[in-house]
């Protein structure tokens, strides 16, 4: 080649160019994602408001973007003179289009993906579905539903590819020492730019920005995923220490008098070894139960849950329930361990491999047979290890109910997840039947979930309305309906106690039910035959399952649980607390508090809705509730990093 060439478009010129192209693919990612999500982001968004978190957002870009195109461009600015070639310049445009077309396949997967987690993905989505084999089909199902998205992703990596631009050259004077001499010039010149950007800022007192950064630029803690992007999610969470212990309180008895896990029953009444269900259900958030909800759509809406109303007739409920996590596997640490999800999904935390009680520990000390159930194939989420650890001796799914010549087998697989819910709950009421008493069992479902398909023979009697779960729904209803009639048959039924929740909440088409707390709201039941029914004003959530129940079997022994016995507790002391995007949620005295922290950034009144009016300057709680919710979370913080997950 010929070294006596000066560039018309210089390699620096046509990298920030390049850079550039980037920003607004990331750009336009964001705004797809808006659309995408819109009713989650459109109360009280003005235009204002919208144009500050797209600013933010352009921080965010950065570094995602720098740290993706670190590759690119240290290839176009080496010193290496025979750059000129059109192989390499080709092997640099192909490596730019495959970084940042992934970059933004990313951003759109997860523009679907938000509706069920209200955030954006991070690493821990590769450990969380690692015994998954059918994502395939999850995947194909998605983007076949999504095809507009696939559509936009061709368009968008066209226009990269047509836009991008490589160096130009002309003939000259300039020898090969001196280019070499101008790119690493110009290599220098643009590293301490790509470092900042990548910390986010040039001050020396900027840390590297991380995902919660971006509630900076927010209102509320669901607005933190738009302003994020999903490539600055993943790199930001690898290798990443997950609990950091805060130091609200230097004093552990003054700590322990504010709040404390572990619980010293004063109960004289001798311990009632009734049977524990625990039927954990799949998506079934609170919005799609009638009776839970008999003011929604002024008064008129029915919900899709007609077996469960009429339960709920006959059980005990809570004026304000919530779940205390957005996944299934933040469900089962919440409702059987009574863990609460912060920060990341306790499963795939090394705190998992702390020693850990829950109900079918305890209850398997006092002689109970205990036994988990779930449809899919051993192994799946994560579900079995977690089982097993916290003292389930038993385990059935799938491979088991394949075995049992009474049911239907791999006829009644789901083809992507599960046994249908419905021969599922009947092979688990048949079983429960062949345990000796007393026995404590859990069931968690499956049918309510994406792909959001119901059995053939019942695609004319719950056909689609309203949102595509809607239909689930009322298929998996049914079957807990039937549940309950083959159990109330059974000679251990009046001997056992009934708890029925959801795992998360899932799609939403009221407002209500999109905020910052309404994607939270998930039923708790309890049923206990000969009970009288009863709703009280309390606020409950998944982790006082486990108080409860050892409060109701007048449990005598000390136990570790972070939530509270409902039905031994004031309802002005009953509280919830959850986790979302780097902001946790205290509910307490008619109030929501969202803490980032290190301070209160907002508190609604929950007669308020939809969260619009902030009344954190006047409400006369807010020290107190602070105090409260630091002493929860520096017992949470201290015990996870200590393994101190027992009384």
């Amino acid at each position: 080649m010929n070294l006596h060439k000066l560039r018309l478009l210089s390699p620096l010129a046509a990298t920030l160019l390049n850079i550039g192209i980037a920003y607004g693919a990331y750009f336009l990612a964001r705004i797809i994602y808006l659309l995408e999500n819109w009713s989650y982001f459109v109360p009280n968004l003005s235009f204002s408001h919208l144009m500050e978190m797209l600013w933010g957002g352009v921080v965010f870009d950065t570094s995602a973007i720098l740290v993706t195109n670190i590759p690119y461009i240290v290839l176009m600015l080496f010193p290496l003179h025979w750059k000129e070639t059109s192989a390499y310049q080709t092997v640099c445009k192909w490596v730019y289009l495959v970084v940042n077309g992934l970059a933004l396949a990313t951003n759109l997967c997860d523009a679907v993906y938000f509706r069920f987690t209200l955030r954006r993905t991070t690493t821990t989505v590769f450990s969380e579905f690692a015994n998954e084999n059918n994502l395939g089909g999850v995947l194909a199902t998605e983007t076949l539903r999504h095809f507009y998205l696939v559509l936009l992703f061709l368009l968008i990596v066209w226009g990269m590819y047509r836009l991008y631009r490589k160096p130009q050259v002309k003939a000259s004077g300039v020898v090969w020492w001196q280019y070499d001499l101008a790119t690493l010039l110009s290599l220098a010149a643009m590293a301490p730019f790509v470092v900042a950007g990548i910390r986010g800022g040039f001050a020396t007192a900027v840390r590297p920005i991380t995902i919660s950064n971006a509630n900076q630029y927010t209102d509320r803690p669901t607005e933190a995923a738009l302003v994020l992007n999903t490539p600055f999610s993943l790199y930001r969470t690898i290798g990443k220490a997950v609990f950091q212990v805060p130091e609200y309180f230097s004093d552990e008895a003054q700590m322990a008098a504010v709040y404390s896990p572990v619980h010293v029953p004063q109960d004289t009444v001798p311990m009632q070894k009734k049977n524990v269900v625990v039927l954990i259900v799949e998506s079934f958030g609170r919005e799609y139960i009638g009776a839970l909800n008999k003011t929604l759509d002024n008064s008129q809406y029915r919900g899709y849950t007609p077996c469960v109303d009429s339960l709920i007739a006959r059980s005990t409920t809570f004026t304000h329930s919530y779940c205390n996590g957005r996944k299934s596997i933040d469900g089962m640490p919440s409702i059987l361990s009574s863990i609460p999800m912060f920060v990341e999904p306790f499963f795939l935390t090394p705190a998992s491999m702390n020693n850990v009680s829950g109900v079918a520990s305890l209850l398997s000390g006092e002689g109970y047979q205990t036994a988990f159930f779930h449809g899919a194939q051993r192994g799946s989420m994560g579900f079995m290890a977690f089982a097993r650890s916290t003292g389930f001796q038993q385990y059935y799914g799938r491979e088991d109910y394949n075995e049992d010549p009474r049911f239907g087998g791999d006829d009644d697989f789901d083809g992507m997840w599960a046994i249908w819910d419905e021969p599922f709950m009947q092979y688990y009421c048949a079983k429960m039947s062949e345990m000796r008493e007393p026995f404590m069992t859990a069931l968690f479902t499956a049918s309510s979930h994406h792909p959001y398909a119901i059995p053939r023979q019942y695609q004319d009697v719950y056909p689609e309305e309203g949102i595509i779960i809607h239909k689930c729904i009322r298929y998996t209803d049914m079957a807990i309906g039937k549940f309950f009639q083959s159990a109330s048959r059974q000679p251990w039924f009046k001997n056992t106690i009934f708890v029925l929740t959801s795992d998360h909440t899932n799609l939403s088409d009221h407002q209500y039910y999109q905020t910052d707390l309404g994607g939270f709201c998930s039923p708790i039941v309890i049923y206990e035959p000969g009970r009288e029914p009863a709703v009280y004003d309390k606020i409950a959530q998944q982790i006082d399952i486990l108080p409860t129940l050892m409060g109701m079997l007048h449990y005598q022994k000390p136990f570790f649980a972070f939530g509270q016995d409902l039905l031994n507790t004031p309802d002005e002391d009953t509280w919830a607390v959850n986790y979302l995007n780097g902001i946790y949620q205290y509910v307490k005295h008619g109030h929501v508090l969202q803490f980032d922290g290190q301070q209160t950034v907002a508190m609604y009144s929950l007669e308020d809705s939809l969260m619009q009016h902030n009344v954190a300057a006047t409400m006369s709680r807010r020290q107190q509730m602070e105090q409260e919710l630091k002493a929860i979370i520096q017992q949470y913080m201290e015990r996870m990093t200590q393994d101190r997950l027992q009384p």
